[in-house]
């Protein structure tokens, strides 16, 4: 990345970026023995732009995965399954932290019935993510996670528990990863490729078609390897 930059324009993105903002990446400067004091703000420049770059296929996926676990609970539900009480109370409703019936019953608030769609759209990710827990195989998973996502692992060395357990476990992770991004915090220090990898799972176990297209318009791949 070619950034030249005059001593006076360095101190005044210093400024308005702050001190406090780039101390990741003077850190991460100085341990790399890098002495360049461009290198802060060019590492700086590369996290904002890979961050954005990550938006593109972090949509693709979470649309592709919600739209199968909507999939399945439709099949369970029907198509007004926001507001089947049945399905609300199959809800966790803890006390604290992430209340998922109570993320329903807000959002239900909002769209007079029939709105399905733009429930969906509403719901966080962290409502999607928490679907995919063992208190829904009865109902949910055992019948339909293979119908709904028919590319899982094979089912002859993995079973349906198995395959949501996985499901789960790298939703969650890109869950994390899309908020420290919509936080515009640091990623510079992950595993960048393992992250993608990940989006790409997801994906294919839905519609491995949907993957090829998304590497075919994704931009990320290409700024990873242009880290400063």
């Amino acid at each position: 990345m070619s950034l030249v930059l005059s001593q006076a324009e360095l101190d005044a993105i210093t400024l308005a970026l702050s001190p406090a903002r780039l101390g990741t990446y003077i850190q991460a400067a100085a341990s790399a023995g890098n002495t360049d004091a461009l290198y802060p703000i060019k590492l700086y420049g590369w996290n904002a732009q890979v961050s954005g770059a990550f938006l593109t296929p972090l949509q693709i996926c979470e649309v592709t995965v919600r739209n199968g676990i909507c999939d399945a609970i439709e099949r369970r539900y029907g198509a007004d399954w926001p507001w089947v009480a049945a399905f609300e109370t199959s809800l966790p409703n803890p006390s604290y932290g992430f209340n998922p019936q109570r993320e329903l019953i807000n959002t239900q608030k909002k769209f007079p019935q029939g709105a399905t769609g733009k429930i969906v759209a509403e719901l966080k990710m962290a409502f999607w993510s928490q679907m995919l827990t063992k208190r829904h195989d009865g109902r949910l998973w055992t019948p339909y996670l293979r119908t709904v996502f028919p590319y899982l692992p094979d089912p002859a060395t993995h079973s349906v528990g198995q395959c949501r357990t996985l499901m789960a476990t790298e939703l969650e992770k890109l869950r994390k990863l899309r908020n420290r991004i919509a936080h515009h915090e640091p990623i510079i220090s992950y595993n960048l490729m393992d992250y993608y990898t990940s989006i790409q799972n997801l994906v294919s176990w839905r519609c491995p078609t949907t993957v090829s297209w998304m590497n075919s318009v994704e931009t990320l791949t290409a700024l990873i390897k242009q880290k400063p």
